[in-house]
């Protein structure tokens, strides 16, 4: 696994967990913004032909 391949995977994981915290908590705020970031790393990732197993959506 290349460097860029285990990073995106690393803030994907990163970012579902921090906002399954935002969800726990209930700042709807937090999980927006950390739902959009998952979304723009699940973006990312597939334009570079990197395979990810989701935890959160």
């Amino acid at each position: 696994m290349d460097a860029f391949t285990a990073g995106i995977l690393q803030r994907i994981r990163t970012t579902e967990s921090d906002l399954r915290h935002a969800r726990e908590s209930g700042d709807e705020f937090l999980v927006d913004v950390e739902q959009a970031e998952l979304e723009d790393l699940h973006r990312l990732a597939a334009e570079h032909g990197v395979q990810v197993a989701s935890q959160a959506s």
